[in-house]
Order: structure tokens, then C-alpha cells, then sequence
């Protein structure tokens, strides 16, 4: 279990996402029809991590650049809250919760950072800031001389502090370590010259990658490593697929592996290039799931493509025992999924009057009568949450 945890994000200007609150639970799945703004919740959680690493000019250039990004004809800025508190065990001291305050601009050079604070309540008057930027000013809390100073290095005025500024206290630090690894995870390519498919290089890997790219080598690793967890996923994969056996790993080159897929029904393996999208996915995904090196939150976008229905129950048992060791985001619109949540794992999207986004915690509405006598899906599909076109 992690000591931290992202309790609430706040967001404002940003595409749909007019006016957006989203308490984080540890398993979060957004429901929604097309064009509701699930995407754009993982793609602002994306520009978050971002900008705690110093990609934020790179990841708002790739987005189109920050006036494409901006609610239309709503907004002149976009900003992002972010809550953190810290977990209690016993005998652990109680950290006081975090926030970070980002607000970008556009202007006639780009974007400007009109606004950065990073504060924790510490049973002040006011809450201690350890970060404090406002239209180029930039002060930060130094921990050798105890007070705040302005930078005395050429400062990127397209990054924010919170990536550039020296190390912090412990707990800001970690506030920084979360943010920056957030990992968004899109639909896995398959197409034939994907990287999934291809040899992969020998080398210690410690999750399978945005594209599969180190899947090999990060399941031949694990098994090499942590047999356990590499069971964990050989037995996730045997549930879903009685004929299968084991993967195996033989070498095709100097330095280079390749996957194959050893089926009780034939006498030679399959490489993984022959497998099904399906198969494919779902390797990746468990793959994923159960590595032991998940950032503090992975977001998922539409894990159900090309899986059959029946897998889905699987992959959500799966997905809650990851979400003891990641926060998990995940954002669909399959009814089929739906059926295997929790209301209090659903977040209901829906597009307004005014044509911004609302999000509604499912088990915050009243779904007693009709969860006594309908599955969530159908509850749903009956438009009894909202969230459909």
C-alpha cells in the first residue's frame, strides 16, 4: 500500500472540463458516451505529471499548444488543483495534506505560468508554502538557509517550479515523485510492424511499456526475478484461456527475444506475432497490472477494445488488486465492463446544459431500488445514472 495518495484534482478551462471536481479513489472507472471529457481527465492528469518533470512545453506542443486547449469561448486560462494526503500507521508520524495550484496562460509567445503554489497546512495561521510563483516571480523554500529565495539559475519560463526548484522537504518530494510518474496507457497497437510484435531487446525492464515495447524482456525479468508474480500472471492468463499453458522466451538473435504461447493443443508454440488482437491486448494489460513497479497512478483509456466479454470480469478482478499498489484510472464506455464494478468505482459523465462536464460519483445517487433487481450495467443502459448519448 502506498504512504501517499491523491485525494482530489480540480479542473478548470481545460477542453470540456469547464468546471470539474474529481475526488481520486484508489480504483476509479469513468463511464460515459463519446465526447464527454473522459479522455481529457487522463490527458489533464497527464499534463500534470508533465509538469512536475519538465515536459509540460513538449506535452502542450504535442496537445496543438494551450489556446487549442481552453474550454471554447469560456476560458482565458486553464488551471489544475491537486490534493495529496499521507496514510497513517501506526507509529508513523501524521504528514499534513498537500496542495498544488497550476494556472497557464496563453499569450502571444505561447503560454505563460501566471500562477504555481505548492502548500501544506501545518497548524499555521496560514498554510506554509513551499512553492509560490505568480507571473514570472518565482520564490522557493530552501532548506538549507530556511527561507525563501528567488532562483539563482536561468529559470525555464515554459517549465513550472515544481520541476526545476532544488529538492524539497520529504513530503513535497514525494508530492513532486507521484505527479511526474503518472503514466497514461492508450489502446495497445497491433498492427503488424508494432513494436508487441516485434523481437525485443534482452534488457532488465520494469513494466511492458505505453506500446508493448518491453513486454517481452519485462515478462522474462519477472520470471527470472519475482517467480511469483510471474505466476500470478500465468494463472490470471490460464483463467482466461483453459488450452494455455506458459510463455516462453527463446532467444532469435544476439541480445534480442521474442514471445511464444505454448497451447496444451498443439505440439509447437505460437509466437506472439501469430496471436490474436485479443490475446495480445490482454497479455499486455494483465502484464501491467501485475507488475510490481506501477507508478503511484496509471490511467487506462478504453482497456476493453478487442477483449471478448467474457474476459472483462477477469481483468476487473485483476485491475482492484492493482489498485492496492497504484491508483488506477480507467475510462470506457462498455456497458459489459460496467457490469463487473462496484457503484462506488464509477464515475458518471454527462455533458450539461451549458455544454460542460459533469461528473457524479455512482454510488452518490440513488440506485438502491434498482440495483436490487438490475446488474449496473443495465441500471445504466436504462439511463438511470445519465452518462449516455
Amino acid at each position: 500500500m502506498n504512504a501517499y495518495k491523491i485525494e482530489k484534482i480540480n479542473i478548470s478551462g481545460f477542453r470540456r472540463l469547464y468546471s470539474v471536481e474529481l475526488p481520486m479513489k484508489p480504483f476509479m472507472v469513468m463511464i460515459g458516451a463519446n465526447g464527454v471529457g473522459k479522455t481529457s481527465v487522463l490527458d489533464a492528469l497527464s499534463l500534470l505529471s508533465a509538469s512536475a518533470s519538465g515536459n509540460l512545453n513538449s506535452t502542450l506542443s504535442q496537445k496543438g499548444g494551450v489556446a487549442n486547449l481552453l474550454t471554447r469561448n469560456k476560458s482565458q486560462d486553464m488551471s489544475f488543483l491537486v490534493d495529496m494526503s499521507f496514510l497513517v500507521e501506526m507509529k508513523v508520524p501524521k504528514y499534513k495534506p498537500f496542495k498544488y495550484e497550476l494556472m497557464i496562460e496563453p499569450t502571444a509567445s505561447g503560454y505563460m505560468i501566471s500562477n504555481e503554489i505548492l502548500s501544506q497546512n501545518r497548524d499555521l495561521p496560514d498554510p506554509f508554502r513551499h512553492i509560490e510563483s505568480a507571473h514570472g516571480d518565482i520564490r522557493y523554500f530552501d532548506m538549507g538557509k530556511k527561507r525563501f529565495l528567488r532562483p539563482g539559475w536561468e529559470h525555464n519560463p515554459f517549465e513550472t517550479s515544481l520541476a526545476q526548484v532544488p529538492k524539497m522537504f520529504k513530503e513535497p518530494e514525494e508530492l513532486r515523485r507521484i505527479l511526474a510518474t503518472a503514466n497514461q496507457y492508450h489502446v495497445l497497437d497491433v498492427s503488424a510492424r508494432a513494436p508487441v510484435k516485434l523481437p525485443q531487446a534482452m534488457k532488465p525492464a520494469n513494466l511492458p511499456g505505453i506500446d508493448g515495447e518491453d513486454l517481452t524482456p519485462f515478462l522474462y525479468y519477472l520470471r527470472e526475478s519475482d517467480q511469483d508474480r510471474f505466476d500470478a500472471v500465468i494463472d490470471t492468463l490460464r483463467a482466461a484461456f483453459p488450452d494455455f499453458d506458459t510463455l516462453s522466451f527463446p532467444p532469435v538473435s544476439a541480445g534480442m527475444l521474442t514471445m511464444t504461447w505454448n497451447d496444451k493443443k498443439f505440439a509447437k508454440p505460437i509466437y506472439i506475432h501469430e496471436l490474436s488482437e485479443g490475446m495480445l491486448r490482454f497479455i499486455w494489460l494483465v502484464s501491467l497490472l501485475h507488475s510490481p513497479y506501477l507508478s503511484t497512478i496509471t490511467m487506462i483509456d478504453e482497456p476493453e477494445v478487442s477483449l471478448h466479454p467474457e474476459l472483462l470480469g477477469l481483468l476487473v478482478e485483476v485491475m482492484r488488486e492493482a489498485s492496492k499498489r497504484t491508483q488506477l484510472v480507467i475510462a470506457t464506455h462498455s456497458d459489459r465492463l460496467v457490469r463487473f464494478l462496484r457503484p462506488e468505482e464509477v464515475v458518471v459523465m454527462d455533458i450539461n446544459e451549458e455544454g460542460n462536464t459533469n461528473a457524479v460519483s455512482a454510488d452518490s445517487m440513488d440506485l438502491d431500488a434498482w440495483l436490487a433487481e438490475y446488474s449496473l450495467d443495465e441500471v445504466w443502459r436504462m439511463g438511470r445514472m445519465g452518462g449516455r448519448a
